[in-house]
């Protein structure tokens, strides 16, 4: 027993450290410039700022109350709960396919009794047989001597790397989309401000050229006129109350519960700039983000799962063996003598199967759209961040014009009123200075809303957001 044992050790050991017939790995070049694009639109990134990747969540949005948001969107989301579920599913189907490598032990107990005829008991008389065994045995379990069960724990293994991979992905883009949410319900609200005031203004200016009317100081066409504007903005105030309760009921969505108002903002304005991100000299960055990282753990599973085709051509060797007691008495079962024991190895050779060409060719497809799949994930990364770095670099002239324009636009509006009020121009002119007035402070809302928008898009698309929870 003691030989026995040895080989049965040195099995399992060759089984467990033997070779597996898994192709050679080697990470593809990336189907993309080595640096950023560089032009008009782009302009030169600090290098003295952390990039997005390293810098975590709490420490790119600084706000309290979006904080706030995100950790409970973190907890409640439905979305990231599944991504997190899927995690768990995979870690376990791993383990199944990793136990695969070590033998089932059983332990099994049963009896027979059977009572045989004079004719068949061959003593002349009837007579009653009994056998009782308990045994402690492996069933077929195969020793993996080519690699076949190996390679299937290596793609499960990869499948498990992928959608922890996966997980991070759906947590950085549910952070984005919770800061854009904030950020537009933020910048409705403040269009919604304006709006009103707007129309208080307008309103009162509309009262006070009615009476004028009344009174025959003024003509009919300038009472019209006014009331055009005052019936835009009441439009204008009935649109944005739709869009912030819209607004609120995406973010009400991405959190997963209610958002209770003292966390919501009143405006844009109230929010502070973010912090500017890096997107280093090279693109290679773009290796560390979720989604590439997760197409490239698949395509490792693709490669492993060629190894287990090849594995398949080769002959299959398999294992039963038991070890107990029996007897033909019950209460001799476990008595001196009744040592029993059985030793069944058995090897299957393929001489011919067509399918196993199949199946190898298929696998190697499947490796080579692997690759692809991960060329195409670089490639729309790089677009990604390439078009987050051109909007960053024409923001800053956008928000300079447009702040231009706003003060242009105001100085207008008061001359324009002056000169009516003093009876040397016409009413048509101070509405349109007043409507050029109110384009350009929504205009300066946008941009300030777009320059927002491409910092968390920057931060998102450089893979910030995906550091741990807790």
């Amino acid at each position: 027993m003691t030989s026995k044992t040895f080989s049965l050790l040195a099995i399992a050991a060759l089984m467990l450290t033997g070779c597996t017939m898994i192709p050679k790995y080697s990470r593809p070049d990336m189907p993309v410039p080595a640096g950023w694009p560089n032009g008009a639109a782009y302009r030169e990134t600090a290098m003295d700022v952390p990039g997005g990747a390293d810098l975590k969540w709490r420490e790119f949005f600084t706000d309290e109350r979006l904080q706030a948001i995100i950790e409970t969107a973190l907890g409640n989301n439905r979305d990231l709960r599944v991504a997190a579920l899927n995690v768990e599913r995979a870690r376990a189907l791993y383990g199944i396919q990793r136990s695969e490598l070590f033998p089932r032990v059983d332990a099994s107990a049963a009896g027979f009794k059977q009572r045989l005829p004079a004719d068949l008991a061959g003593e002349g008389n009837p007579r009653t047989v009994e056998q009782y065994s308990a045994n402690l045995g492996i069933a077929s379990w195969e020793i993996d001597f080519f690699g076949r069960i190996r390679s299937l724990s290596k793609r499960a293994l990869e499948e498990y790397f992928a959608t922890e991979h996966a997980r991070r992905g759906a947590q950085v883009l549910l952070i984005s989309e919770v800061a854009n949410a904030y950020l537009a319900l933020a910048a409705d609200r403040e269009n919604l401000q304006l709006a009103q005031s707007t129309l208080k203004s307008q309103q009162e200016a509309y009262n006070l050229i009615k009476r004028r009317h009344e009174v025959g100081l003024l003509p009919e066409l300038d009472l019209r006129q006014v009331q055009t504007r005052v019936d835009t903005a009441r439009v204008d105030v009935a649109r944005f109350t739709q869009l912030t309760a819209q607004d609120e009921n995406a973010l009400n969505l991405l959190v997963g519960s209610p958002v209770p108002e003292q966390l919501l903002p009143e405006s844009l304005s109230i929010i502070e700039s973010l912090p500017d991100v890096s997107t280093g000299a090279s693109s290679v960055v773009l290796l560390h983000r979720p989604d590439i990282l997760q197409a490239e753990s698949q395509l490792k599973a693709a490669n492993a799962n060629i190894g287990a085709a090849r594995a398949a051509f080769f002959p299959r060797i398999s294992l039963t063996t038991a070890i107990g007691s029996a007897s033909g008495d019950l209460t001799g079962l476990f008595s001196g003598g009744s040592l029993a024991w059985n030793y069944a190895p058995q090897i299957v050779m393929p001489i011919f199967d067509a399918r196993l060409w199949s199946a190898l060719s298929a696998t190697k497809v499947d490796r080579e759209i692997a690759v692809a799949q991960y060329e195409r994930a670089i490639q729309g990364a790089f677009r990604d961040v390439a078009d987050a770095l051109a909007q960053r670099g024409t923001l800053g002239d956008q928000m300079a014009a447009q702040q231009s324009l706003l003060d242009a636009t105001e100085g207008s509006y008061r001359l324009a009123n002056m000169r009516y009020e003093k009876g040397t121009d016409i009413y048509l002119n101070v509405l349109d200075a007043q409507r050029s007035l109110y384009s350009a402070q929504q205009g300066l809302i946008a941009i300030r809303l777009a320059k927002l928008s491409n910092q968390v898009r920057l931060y998102s698309v450089l893979g910030g957001g995906g550091d741990p929870v807790n």
